[in-house]
């Protein structure tokens, strides 16, 4: 089969063609220098559905005139496809679709640095210059898909792998966090089903009420508050049914605060934010409803406790690893004292999340947050290849 060159809107050098299959597409110099911007999203892990609304938000806010956009969709069941079709369907979950998808996967060749696709028994390929990970929980913030990236040599927005993995895990991260000098809440870590009895001796020794949760998840996916032990039993199963590890933390009174941090040597960091709660815990309904809570931008805290929650947001950040941007939370108690709860290497990222909405109150729009991020990202990446 013949090669054709034809002059169309697209991909810099995108060796793929829907209606003549493999195809070189010739690009004038403006368009050459964009670079190819690979934005991942959907996934495996229960929080598919906020990996799609974050994605529609970061492809929408993405500028256009600098970079071109090359959307790369991951099913629930783990299949990779290139998208094409209006971003308004990864919204709405109607995305993966014959007519839109073409299968694909990231060549972890570090030769390559292309989405390869696959169809009519041909191969063709994408260009990539940088990945942008925009997936929750398993299998896209927890080092996974990080170290793809990794392997194949291309720059990556957000943490790399040790510290996406470290963050994922609560047990880790909070050691980790002691360690640095930051109060964590009490907790037993369970690894085997059938010894659930020692998380009620746990209990009872720190108090109830306590958090029942899994190690590894995220948008309180599994996660219980539990009262009495009679309701011990139930949580510990719930949780096991999300990961093969479970953690017993002591509740911490008070209210939830998070910082959000961005960057790598430099470190800037948004307003500090507070969730109230008009009962229970920030559960995934509160979390993306807002049904009876509300979060306050910028937190209603005096001034030299958003500083050193920010100090402290800065210490967890490094002390984990981290690059690029994470959202550190923390419970802020009545007496005054920051204890630890998690990080999360990539937030939520729509219009209204809190991580754009922290750094949105200290005077940054989602779409410079964005172009931070690239921009950095891209420079790491060009550093790393000078080495």
């Amino acid at each position: 089969m013949g090669v054709s060159v034809e002059e169309t809107p697209g991909l810099r050098f995108q060796y793929y063609n829907k209606r003549d299959a493999l195809t070189v597409c010739v690009r004038n110099e403006e368009e050459m220098a964009k670079k190819n911007i690979l934005v991942v999203f959907g996934g495996i892990s229960p929080e598919y559905s906020v990996s799609l609304e974050s994605a529609y938000a970061v492809i929408k806010n993405l500028d256009g005139e600098k970079y071109h956009i090359v959307p790369a969709g991951i099913s629930k069941q783990g299949t990779w496809y290139y998208f094409t079709g209006d971003i308004e369907k990864i919204r709405e979950d109607t995305w993966c679709n014959k007519a839109d998808c073409v299968p694909a996967v990231l060549s972890p060749d570090r030769s390559e640095h292309k989405l390869l696709l696959f169809e009519n028994g041909q191969v063709g390929g994408i260009p990539v210059d940088l990945v942008f990970p925009v997936l929750h929980g398993k299998g896209g913030e927890d080092g996974t898909v990080q170290g793809l990236a990794e392997l194949a040599g291309i720059p990556l927005v957000g943490c790399g792998v040790l510290a996406s993995a470290l963050c994922m895990d609560k047990d880790r991260a909070h050691k980790l966090a002691h360690l640095s000098g930051v109060r964590v809440p009490k907790a037993l870590v369970l690894t085997d089903r059938k010894k659930s009895g020692r998380a009620a001796v746990f209990a009872e020794s720190i108090g109830y009420p306590v958090f029942v949760k899994p190690v590894r998840a995220g948008s309180s996916f599994g996660i219980s508050r539990v009262c009495t032990e009679e309701q011990l039993s139930f949580a510990v199963a719930l949780a096991f049914s999300y990961d093969d590890q479970v953690i017993v933390e002591e509740e911490i009174t008070g209210f939830e605060v998070g910082c959000a941090v961005l960057g790598n040597r430099e470190l800037l960091v948004g307003e500090v934010d507070e969730i109230e709660l008009s009962g229970g815990f920030f559960d995934y309904t509160e979390k993306y409803t807002l049904k009876t809570s509300a979060i306050h931008v910028p937190a209603r805290i005096d001034r030299q406790m958003a500083v050193e929650i920010q100090l402290c947001a800065k210490k967890i950040y490094r002390a984990l690893g981290c690059s690029g941007f994470a959202r550190v939370d923390f419970f802020l108690t009545p007496e005054g004292e920051i204890v630890f709860n998690e990080v999360n290497t990539i937030p939520g990222f729509t219009e209204h999340s809190r991580y754009p909405a922290m750094m949105q109150a200290a005077g940054y729009t989602f779409g410079e947050i964005l172009e931070k991020l690239t921009a950095q990202a891209l420079e790491e990446g060009l550093n790393a290849g000078k080495k």
